[in-house]
């Protein structure tokens, strides 16, 4: 199965949300629909990055790519619930390295 990465950029909390239900709700978005690998945040540059890792059943390469980036964009939506959000990129495992889609 391909595995792909959701990296968001998380730039403020919505009132009465604590840091922690960021990463919650991300994986539970995604978890609905794909298995996720993993996750993990990461300060860039002082910004809070989220990046999660699944992945996505086997079919035609171009039908894989648009089910990770459906469902990053599924992701966003329910981070966006509980914190301000910028700047989604998806990510696809290829040969060894992490390509844009």
């Amino acid at each position: 199965m391909p595995s792909f990465r959701a990296q968001l950029n998380i730039t403020g909390l919505k009132p009465g949300t604590l840091p922690e239900a960021v990463m919650e709700t991300a994986v539970a978005a995604l978890a609905a629909s794909h298995h996720v690998e993993a996750n993990q945040l990461d300060i860039v540059s002082g910004i809070p990055r989220i990046t999660l890792r699944f992945m996505v059943p086997d079919n035609e390469w171009s039908l894989e790519n648009s089910q990770a980036l459906r469902a990053a964009a599924n992701m966003r939506h329910a981070v966006e619930t509980v914190a301000d959000a910028e700047r989604l990129r998806v990510l696809r495992r290829q040969r060894g390295r992490w390509v844009p889609l």
